[in-house]
C-alpha cells in the first residue's frame, strides 16, 4: 500500500457536484409544482382527470434538467463572485430563462414550434418564467444563508484567539 494521497476534488468535480446538487433540490420542486399546474387546469378548464402520478416524474426531470442548466449557466455568468455580491433580481432572470429555453427546445425538437405562437403556450410560459425566477431567487437566499452560517461558525473559532497586548495597542493606534 502507498502513501500517496487520494485523487484531488477539481474544480470541475466540483462543479459537477454542484450541478447534480441544483438539479436534485430543483426536482423536488417542480415534481411538485407541475402536478398542481395538472390540478390547477383541470379545475379551471373542466376535461379529463388530472393525471398526477405521471406529472410527478415528468416534473422531476424537468425540474433536474432546468436546475442542471441553471447551474451550468450560474457558474459562467457568476464566476469569481460571492454569493453576496450577486443581486437577486439578476438571478431570477437568469431562473426564469432557462425553463422557457427548455420550453422552446422540447417545442422545436417535438416539431411543434406552432405551439410557441397560441395562448396557451403564453399562460405555460409565464407560469414557467415565475417558478424559475422564484426558484433562482430562493436558491439565493438560501446560499446567502449557508454562507453566513460558514463565515458565523468560522467566527466562533476566531474569537478563541487572544490578541496580544502589542497588537491591541497596534490596532487601537496608541
Amino acid at each position: 500500500m502507498t502513501d500517496q494521497p487520494t485523487e484531488a476534488i477539481t474544480a470541475a468535480d466540483r462543479y459537477l457536484r454542484g450541478a447534480i446538487g441544483m438539479g436534485l433540490t430543483w426536482a423536488v420542486g417542480w415534481s411538485v409544482i407541475v402536478p398542481l399546474l395538472d390540478v390547477f387546469e383541470w379545475v379551471s378548464e373542466g376535461g379529463g382527470a388530472p393525471q398526477i402520478l405521471l406529472a410527478i416524474p415528468l416534473g422531476a426531470i424537468f425540474g433536474f434538467f432546468n436546475g442542471g442548466v441553471f447551474s451550468v449557466l450560474l457558474a459562467v455568468a457568476g464566476r469569481r463572485r460571492r454569493f453576496d455580491e450577486m443581486s437577486i433580481p439578476r438571478f431570477a432572470v437568469l431562473g426564469a430563462l432557462v425553463p422557457l429555453l427548455m420550453l422552446v427546445t422540447i417545442a422545436v425538437l417535438l416539431g411543434g414550434i406552432e405551439y410557441l405562437y397560441t395562448p396557451d403556450a403564453l399562460g405555460t410560459a409565464t407560469v414557467l418564467a415565475l417558478t424559475g425566477a422564484s426558484f433562482a431567487a430562493a436558491t439565493l437566499a438560501l446560499a446567502r444563508r449557508a454562507e453566513d452560517r460558514e463565515l458565523l461558525d468560522a467566527g466562533a473559532e476566531v474569537a478563541d484567539i487572544r490578541l496580544t497586548k502589542e497588537e491591541k495597542r497596534e490596532l487601537l493606534g496608541r
